[in-house]
């Protein structure tokens, strides 16, 4: 727009009111009001006295608007004005977004701050977080960046995709932000199903923004940290299961032309073994799963007694790599009780996973203990009577209850059997609740219900006992969780 004088400007914006018709009487005065409207809110948006409300008002009531009215447009004409401005101007092939300066951007990002929340700001908020001018340094001031990611988790506004994918990239503090109050949400609320959590990740956007390896690896950080601070909570090792089963969704619905290949996000593991854990079930077929249990469990024991693995952040490394796609862990300590398998490779599997060190041979102990847990159990499977005495007593001559991985492994062993076995049928209610009582495992066995359960339903093989059983115990654990 050219604005002439401030006498001249005046006089314009009278003539344009002459103009205006109070009474339109076809399409085309219809479409010329609407023109004058537009410009008028523009000319007075841009005049030296837009703040003197005895002119403005003058203008406001001959176009027929309320002072609500009038602002409402202002607003949007100034948000429509600074858009443009940013966007830049395509004129002969040459793009003027380079001519807005960083101290204009800067002080276009603190105007905001007050009206972060006002919908017809969102075009303007976007074209910021998605503004580039080429400038070393971040142009956007951080209160605002923070204050955007505030407004975004707290639902108050939405954004598109990119733009909070933008944000992210742009200022870390707003994605570790983001990540923990991911954390926060889910660990506080008690969650029945992994339908639910799975819900609750995907609507934070953070799965989808992985794709992007350097915001992929930021998060991973603060999911381990979060691991290790809860001391392995099962809970949290679920959130961490469920966010990558999501993250690897995101990447394959990704436009393959700007696809980063899986190893970006994982490239300092031995990549053989990111590959096979990096298959998803569901695509292969179940009686090949035993099998590619296997040969993950035979990689993981060569990588692991390598004598070069020395120290405990590199076998943590490996270790969270095979727990982060955990539901092979799960499939594993089905597959001992439901498929004709070699057990070693699968109990080894296991054993690690409740037991990835070996000081003073424990991991051994632990899978000598789950060998003779696991005969015992294989004996008892075709019972179709049995008592929770009868299965304690199987349990409990064998093993060193004392040892907190045991317990784990072990209590993981005796939850499929009760699932899977007929017998067990009889007795699971029973012996799970005085199980989580009497070990206060309550919140372990809950999620590792969850999880078969999700994947009962997603496989749709199971027999409508099994899952009945399976909800009714889930029924009663969460009440108590």
């Amino acid at each position: 727009f050219f604005f002439p004088a401030d006498e001249s400007q005046k006089t314009l914006m009278w003539c344009l009111c002459c103009l205006y018709s109070s009474e339109p009487q076809n399409p085309v005065e219809l479409k010329a009001n609407s023109w004058i409207r537009s410009l008028l809110c523009h000319l007075l948006s841009s005049s030296k006295w837009e703040s003197n409300e005895a002119e403005t008002s003058t203008f406001i009531s001959t176009l027929g608007y309320t002072s609500a009215d009038y602002y409402c447009h202002l607003v949007k004409n100034v948000v429509f004005s600074l858009v443009t401005e940013l966007r830049g101007n395509q004129f002969s092939g040459l793009n003027i977004q380079g001519r807005v300066s960083a101290s204009r951007v800067n002080a276009v990002s603190l105007f905001c701050l007050p009206l972060i929340t006002l919908p017809d700001l969102t075009p303007l908020l976007e074209t910021l977080l998605l503004y580039h001018g080429g400038a070393s340094k971040e142009i956007l001031s951080s209160e605002f960046l923070e204050a955007v990611n505030e407004a975004f988790l707290k639902k108050k506004i939405s954004l598109p995709e990119s733009a909070v994918f933008s944000l992210w990239l742009r200022h870390l503090p707003s994605l570790e932000k983001a990540t923990l109050h991911l954390l926060d949400q889910l660990v506080s609320i008690q969650l029945n199903s992994l339908e639910e959590v799975a819900c609750v990740i995907k609507d934070s956007l953070l799965p989808q923004a992985a794709s992007h390896p350097a915001i992929f690896r930021i998060v991973n950080e603060i999911f381990k940290n979060a691991l290790l601070e809860t001391d392995g909570s099962p809970q949290v090792m679920t959130i961490i299961q469920v966010f990558t089963q999501l993250f690897l969704q995101a990447h394959q619905n990704e436009n393959k032309q700007h696809k980063f290949p899986l190893k970006a996000y994982f490239p300092y593991h031995h990549q053989p073994l990111v590959t096979a854990l990096l298959r998803r079930p569901f695509e292969l077929p179940t009686t090949h799963w035993s099998q590619h249990l296997k040969h993950i469990s035979d990689m993981l024991k060569a990588l692991v007694e390598d004598t070069s693995v020395s120290s405990l952040a590199d076998l943590f490394e490996i270790w969270f790599l095979v727990a982060r796609f955990g539901e092979w862990v799960d499939i594993a300590a089905e597959q001992l009780l439901k498929a004709a398998v070699e057990p070693d490779a699968l109990l080894w599997l296991l054993a690690f996973y409740y037991c990835p060190q070996n000081e003073n041979r424990q991991r051994t102990q632990i899978m000598v203990e789950a060998q003779a847990v696991y005969s015992h159990l294989m004996m008892l499977f075709s019972c179709t009577v049995l008592s929770v005495k009868d299965l304690e007593a199987a349990v409990h001559s064998v093993t060193d209850t004392e040892q907190c991985c045991n317990q784990h492994l072990i209590t993981h062993l005796l939850t499929n059997f009760l699932l899977f076995s007929s017998g067990g049928h009889t007795i699971a209610q029973e012996f799970i609740y005085h199980v989580t009582e009497a070990t206060d495992t309550s919140k372990e066995v809950c999620s590792l219900l969850i999880r078969t359960a999700y994947r009962m339903n997603h496989n749709g093989e199971e027999n409508q006992r099994t899952v009945k059983l399976l909800n009714e115990i889930l029924q009663k654990l969460t009440s108590k969780v």
